[in-house]
């Protein structure tokens, strides 16, 4: 038997293969390239240096195209939408106040899942809890010592009613952590109102820390509550409130009510409540956000829209004049350094 036939044609096909995967290789760097590249119209992010102290700058999840994706950054209240500075920080939900920040991330590993991380000034881990869901709200107390976070048990969205979710709130002065508002007394026209269904989420605070508000869904509806850290109760405002964020001054929350004859997946407008007077606000933003608003000042708020790339920064004033605009391309979770 010759055996050199059959030696040259493995040497062949053994080069033909190493060539094939050469070219593979190369086309694969070709395209993580083009994948990290800034796409046409897309911000520039840059790896840098992010902290919250430094004030009058706006800090948001970053999702333009490229390495920096899903990672906090920051850019001037000025010029939001010049290139942005990006942290080594990846967030699916992000947000700060008084050098205080929190970071709803994904976790890799064998059993991937999610955990919410305390941030320092720097955004630095300070402490890490594991949740058990998809995390959709996050707020920072104005005194920078509470902080509030809601994900979806089960379902990953508010339009429909087939959706379960678990806020937590934690005191970083104290160590204390309320790991499920659902065991708060909730007092509803007074009486104490018992119910397997209620699911709460959207925390804002006031400035005492420990006054907060936040949503409540219970039977088909939706109710505002106020919340007593101390007492550990709940009690029942108005209807049809979801997702209220507190004014800096403690007078108004903005809030994303369900209006009538809008689609089933799209619901939403946002509204004012003055909480003296009772009198609700329709505000000049006429698509549905589902999105917590954040106070951008006390004259106009930030909230996310869908956009080319995941989502847009959008404001709008809050005493219902004037018209949107967008304020950050390819951004969400806004925070704003005071």
């Amino acid at each position: 038997m010759n055996v050199r036939p059959r030696l040259l044609g493995f040497l062949l096909a053994t080069v033909l293969l190493a060539a094939l995967a050469g070219i593979t290789i190369v086309r694969a760097a070709d395209r993580a390239s083009e994948h990290d590249r800034a796409r046409p119209g897309e911000p520039v992010a840059r790896a840098g240096t992010v902290t919250l102290r430094q004030p009058g700058r706006l800090l948001f999840r970053n999702l333009a195209w490229g390495p920096q994706r899903d990672h906090v950054s920051s850019v001037p209240l000025t010029a939001a939408t010049g290139p942005r500075m990006s942290a080594p920080r990846e967030c699916l939900r992000f947000h700060a106040a008084a050098g205080t920040g929190i970071c709803l991330r994904a976790t890799r590993g064998v059993v991937p899942g999610h955990e919410a991380v305390l941030l320092d000034a720097e955004l630095r881990p300070v402490r890490t809890f594991q949740v058990s869901g998809i995390p959709t709200r996050a707020r920072v107390s104005p005194s920078g010592r509470l902080v509030a976070w809601t994900v979806f048990v089960s379902g990953d969205s508010y339009a429909g009613g087939a959706f379960s979710t678990r806020t937590a709130v934690y005191d970083t002065r104290t160590g204390a952590l309320q790991p499920d508002l659902e065991k708060f007394t909730v007092l509803k026209d007074g009486r104490r109102h018992r119910a397997a269904d209620h699911n709460f989420w959207g925390v804002t605070f006031a400035a005492d820390d420990n006054r907060f508000y936040a949503t409540l869904a219970t039977g088909g509806h939706t109710f505002l509550v106020e919340g007593d850290l101390a007492a550990r109760t709940l009690r029942t405002l108005r209807q049809n409130v979801e997702c209220p964020s507190l004014s800096p001054d403690g007078t108004r929350i903005a809030f994303k009510k369900r209006v009538a004859g809008a689609g089933a997946d799209t619901p939403w407008r946002l509204y004012v409540l003055d909480l003296r007077t009772g009198r609700e606000t329709a505000l000049a933003e006429h698509r549905s956000v589902d999105d917590q608003a954040l106070w951008l000042d006390g004259l106009s708020l930030l909230y996310a829209l869908p956009g080319d790339f995941g989502a847009d920064l959008w404001s709008v004033r809050a005493d219902g004049s004037g018209t949107a605009r967008r304020v950050v391309r390819s951004g969400t979770s806004p925070a704003v350094v005071r």
